[in-house]
């Protein structure tokens, strides 16, 4: 056969298909295994953070706005979990309810301390009228330490609104996972 010349193809798919032919077994072994590093180090961060800051979920996204103007949809929260720090009225927390999937993030609006050192807060976001009674499962008033899933300690602005855009356009989640998929693994050594 004649040696091909580095014309134009038929379109990047062709392209796609022609490389991978083309790509050694080893070199596709590399890159799936150069994948599987970048995937478990993003995992051992992720544990590593939840033992630093004591919280089961220590980056979260705002999704709503109930919080404007302190936190704005797409801002990135890092929390911290730890037991022995009092929780104050004024400080912003994140909580899970009893059959709501998404944790909330709000304002810690009252607090009752007994003696016995056991705590019952209520919350409310700052951009709604009315207290959190209404999202907390039926017949509960107050929220207890078990409940809060971390204490908002820092954030980013905006750094979440992929998130917010994969949870709305699902279509587009899977679009990006495919594309960062290629890139991996058609990633050549420089």
């Amino acid at each position: 056969g004649w040696p091909r010349s580095g014309g134009v193809r038929g379109g990047a798919a062709m392209d796609l298909f022609g490389d991978l032919r083309r790509m050694n077994k080893r070199q596709l072994y590399y890159q799936v295994l150069n994948f599987a590093m970048i995937v478990s180090s993003a995992l051992m961060i992720w544990k590593g953070l939840i033992v630093v800051t004591g919280s089961e979920s220590p980056i979260v996204v705002v999704l709503s706005g109930s919080m404007e103007p302190a936190f704005h949809r797409g801002d990135l929260l890092f929390l911290t979990n730890f037991h022995d720090d009092p929780i104050r009225a004024g400080e912003i927390v994140v909580f899970k309810v009893e059959g709501r999937d998404i944790p909330i993030v709000h304002r810690v609006i009252k607090v009752h301390e007994k003696g016995n050192g056991n705590i019952k807060f209520l919350t409310k976001g700052d951009n709604n009228e009315v207290d959190d009674r209404g999202l907390y499962k039926e017949g509960q008033n107050w929220l207890e330490k078990k409940d809060v899933v971390g204490r908002a300690r820092g954030f980013l602005p905006y750094v979440g609104m992929v998130t917010i855009i994969m949870n709305d356009y699902p279509k587009f989640k899977y679009a990006l996972l495919a594309v960062m998929g290629a890139y991996v693994l058609l990633k050549r050594e420089s």
